[in-house]
């Protein structure tokens, strides 16, 4: 069976993995992005990651995603904020191909983790999705027939600089705010207190926890409102690490959405907590590859 170096590039940690054509993974491993030594680091780790593997499997393709705005054609960084410095008009499909000789497709990391869900997840099957990613920011994309709305300049489904009541949509509901908010309420530190600590409080019955819980769940709805009515998506899956949290948020989300749309949009638009874990950047990456080459 055919098989693929899937590598998903994060702000934190490159996950790495061998698959086969199902997606099922063979061997896999995780080492720090180091994002402060710059794109032509990363660029060194991912050749690095191949070579090894190439010495124990025979290779079909390399499958990257990344973050970064990415010109999905050419396989090439267009933007990258100074999370990794020097990362813009990094040509990692270039690169790779003329190193290995084998053929590389790069996609953008919150596209792939979307593809990974409409392959293998929580949007199985749907032919239209948005899928939205909330962590330090929040990152969307905009998957229709299967396949990523790029857009005119591969900017679709950045919805986390949208407005949203007069300010960024990615800084008034990211996990990153609502971490400000509990730790601004009880007066500690930001560093003494994350995501998981809130959530846990909240389920003792913590006040502060469960009011901060409800506002960023109320601006998230309201976001995916407006996202909703000019898309119309089938499927909206919610990821990113406090959506492990399914069971506390979805009465919540339910109803906060319910509230924001007319009763047509409400019944016709699913929402669904995303399934792949860490593995949906590799897996939304090999799924990318297999479209463009089978």
């Amino acid at each position: 069976m055919k098989k693929y170096i899937c590598i998903d590039v994060g702000g934190t940690a490159i996950k790495f993995s061998v698959m086969d054509v199902n997606g099922n993974i063979i061997v896999k491993g995780e080492r720090d992005t180091e994002a402060f030594k710059g794109g032509l680091n990363i660029l060194e780790k991912l050749k690095e990651i191949t070579r090894n593997y190439l010495k124990e499997f025979n290779i079909e393709g390399i499958c990257v995603s990344t973050a970064g705005m990415v010109d999905s054609k050419e396989g090439k960084i267009v933007y990258a904020s100074q999370l990794i410095p020097n990362y813009t008009g990094v040509e990692i499909k270039k690169e790779l191909e003329k190193e290995f000789g084998l053929i590389c497709e790069v996609e953008n990391d919150v596209n792939c983790a979307g593809l990974g869900e409409v392959w293998k997840g929580a949007a199985r099957g749907a032919n239209s999705c948005v899928c939205l990613t909330v962590g330090t920011g929040i990152g969307g994309c905009i998957i229709l027939d299967k396949k990523v709305l790029h857009g005119f300049s591969n900017s679709a489904g950045e919805v986390g600089y949208m407005n949203i009541n007069g300010d960024e949509f990615q800084k008034i509901a990211a996990t990153s705010r609502l971490v400000k908010k509990v730790a601004a309420r009880k007066n500690i530190d930001e560093k003494n207190i994350n995501g998981k600590l809130i959530f846990d409080l909240a389920k003792k019955g913590d006040k502060d926890c469960i009011e901060e819980i409800n506002n960023m769940v109320n601006v998230l709805a309201l976001g995916i409102s407006h996202i909703v009515y000019v898309v119309n998506p089938e499927v909206v899956v919610l990821g990113g690490g406090i959506m492990a949290q399914k069971e506390y948020l979805m009465e919540i989300f339910e109803k906060a959405f319910k509230d924001k749309v007319i009763p047509r949009i409400y019944e016709n638009t699913k929402l669904e907590f995303a399934e792949n874990g860490n593995n949906a950047g590799m897996l939304g990456a090999l799924f990318n590859f297999l479209q463009k080459h089978n």
